[in-house]
């Protein structure tokens, strides 16, 4: 470990997205700034918001703490507010190992 605090638990995700990249219409994608959401603030997204679920719920779902699931379904929603108030490129970014795919249901 490096000095840096606990280890990151792993979270499982419950869904492959189909869109990685959102951009405001009529501007050119180059000329844009990018906002990048992580798997496990849109999957915090979609439990919470989409699905209604009670951060508690989300976080069971999720095998992680219900505070760790507060910070990244905070952190989630403060970037696709940025991405939407100041025109940026929504990016959903790459699985990586941090994080692993699990049936939907628990």
């Amino acid at each position: 470990m490096n000095g840096r605090g606990r280890k990151r638990q792993k979270r499982q995700i419950g869904f492959e997205p189909e869109t990685v990249c959102y951009k405001p219409c009529g501007k050119r994608g180059s000329m844009l700034e990018r906002v990048v959401l992580g798997h496990d603030e849109l999957e915090a997204l979609r439990l919470a918001d989409f699905e209604g679920l009670y951060q508690e719920a989300c976080a069971e779902r999720m095998g992680i703490s219900r505070s760790t699931f507060s910070r990244i379904l905070q952190s989630a929603h403060k970037k696709v507010a940025d991405a939407l108030l100041h025109g940026k490129i929504l990016m959903i970014k790459e699985e990586d190992e941090k994080a692993y795919r699990g049936d939907r249901d628990g």
